[in-house]
């Protein structure tokens, strides 16, 4: 019986084969051959730049620039410093004005990244190595030197200030993202240095729009850092990334302080999210401890011995004013949730941003090093017995600010065109009344930035792809301040009467502001 059985398997075996035999043949799908991206301009353009990236031993050389065309409804001029000019609302804003722009889509960078395959059971070491470059001055970012470049001039009238602002980057070689680390398919990555918090990274995707000129959350990182700029990019973290199935998590450790290049004396983040089927979903948490806000000098501290020779006097010593800012403290904590659901050919956006700015735990009276080397906030000095330190407030949350950010959207691939895609954003952003006094007056002329208050922004956006590696895109943002978000925002000129051989001044509310901006970006 045994041997029947065998010889039973065997002949169905045979006739199994003879069947198969029988059956028509397909061939392998021919591997689509790769794109010769030398040939030709054309042929390059025509080619992605994963398609034809720029690598030697396992490093590749990769960058974007982006440069646009804008028309600024209530503007200040470039600093070269400078990463955007002023697309969104702007305190200091006081005239409209035309400009050649940059980084209406997205930040020009030029970077190297590395993946090296030279470690057992399938882990690789990886690292990024990227820095944001101004195209027309060729300067690294600089949001902190932007900063001192205004610090003798007055925000609202006249020699009038140039575009400046806090930022994370702040003048590094590495301004972008400089780390190193391992990475695993089934046991996830982990990097050390220079990165984008996990807050900044899922902000940027749940933004319908993602662009500089065209998303306020995407024209100000203070959204993403819950209240501060320099947050979004901690400079020695420890980020570890972990995919399972549909599911992912993430957790970020920023270690050392001011002295290293951070912005905190200490940030902590945790992620998780969800792909199920066409919805995505993340959330993340977020404590910093000490976070930094920084401002520029101004009014009756400015001393000037003759035109060009400037001094600030700042706690009984006269500083560079190239040299110097001001200081907020806070600690912050953050919660983000953000969900997306395509739904062919459109994507639906939403998102929500819960910040609350508290005192800090430390005050720094002594002053401390900014991101930006060169850049110190001065050390203060003893006042009837009580050392102070006019340069940092520690106070300026005695009552708690709380923001509330939400936004939504809707982005529209292949509309008219294949290679068009279209979006629409609505941002809307709310604080609370944290003021310890009552608040008086309206609109730019409140009593206090304190008062409650708010500021939205609506966008439209159109993006052409007439090659892989270009885009070129036009759009719009409106954005508008209200109560307490809209203290300050006014400009002041003179008119003078030659009849009464008088000067009279006026205040201008600058409220809103509109960007209608077209522009290029190449990538490699």
């Amino acid at each position: 019986m045994k041997r029947l059985g065998i010889a039973l398997l065997a002949a169905a075996g045979f006739v199994s084969l003879a069947h198969a035999a029988d059956l028509p043949t397909t061939k392998a799908p021919e591997e689509k051959p790769k794109p010769n991206c030398w040939a030709s301009v054309w042929d390059w353009l025509n080619a992605s730049a994963s398609d034809c990236p720029i690598s030697a031993y396992g490093i590749t050389l990769y960058g974007t620039l982006d440069v646009d065309v804008t028309d600024l409804h209530n503007a200040v001029g470039s600093n070269p410093s400078g990463a955007t000019d002023s697309y969104g609302i702007q305190k200091n804003a006081f005239e409209s004005k035309g400009l050649f722009s940059i980084n209406g889509l997205s930040t020009s960078v030029v970077g190297l990244k590395m993946k090296e395959e030279v470690l057992p059971y399938d882990w690789s070491v990886i690292g990024v190595l990227e820095a944001g470059v101004n195209p027309y001055s060729g300067m690294f970012y600089n949001g902190p030197r932007t900063l001192t470049d205004n610090n003798v001039r007055p925000a609202g009238n006249y020699p009038w200030q140039n575009r400046n602002a806090d930022s994370s980057r702040a003048g590094q070689w590495d301004n972008s993202q400089a780390f190193l680390g391992v990475s695993n398919p089934v046991y996830g990555t982990l990097t050390f240095g220079r990165t984008n918090s996990l807050a900044n990274d899922v902000t940027s995707a749940y933004d319908p729009v993602a662009s500089g000129a065209f998303s306020l959350i995407g024209f100000s990182a203070s959204f993403a850092g819950f209240g501060n700029t320099e947050t979004v990019r901690p400079n020695t973290a420890f980020t570890y990334r972990l995919t399972y199935q549909n599911f992912r998590a993430a957790a970020q450790v920023q270690v050392g302080g001011y002295g290293v290049g951070n912005a905190t004396n200490g940030m902590y983040q945790g992620q998780l999210g969800a792909d199920f089927g066409a919805l995505s979903v993340d959330g993340v948490l977020s404590w910093a401890k000490d976070a930094v806000s920084l401002s520029t000098f101004g009014g009756s501290n400015i001393a000037c011995l003759t035109y060009a020779n400037c001094f600030i006097n700042v706690n009984n010593a006269y500083y560079d004013p190239n040299s110097v800012l001001k200081a907020t403290l806070s600690n912050n904590f953050g919660a983000e949730l953000t969900a997306k659901y395509k739904w062919d050919p459109f994507t639906i956006y939403g998102g929500w941003i819960y910040a609350r700015q508290m005192n800090p735990s430390d005050d720094y009276l002594t002053g401390f090093p900014t991101l930006s080397e060169g850049i110190f906030v001065p050390q203060g000095y003893f006042n009837n017995g009580v050392y102070t330190n006019s340069a940092i407030t520690v106070n300026a949350y005695n009552n708690q600010k709380v923001l509330n950010t939400f936004w939504t959207g809707v982005r529209w691939k292949g509309v008219w065109l294949s290679n068009l895609d279209a979006a629409v954003g609505f941002y809307y952003q709310g604080q609370n009344n944290y003021n310890t006094s009552s608040c008086t007056g309206t609109g730019p002329f409140i009593s206090s930035s304190k008062c409650a208050g708010s500021q939205d922004g609506l966008s439209f956006f159109l993006d052409w792809k007439p090659f892989k590696r270009v885009d070129v895109y036009g759009g719009i943002m409106v954005t508008n301040v209200y109560g307490g978000i809209a203290n300050g925002y006014f400009s002041t000129s003179s008119v003078f009467n030659p009849f009464t051989k008088t000067t009279y001044s006026f205040d201008t509310a600058r409220t809103q502001n509109y960007d209608p901006t077209v522009g290029i970006r190449v990538r490699f």
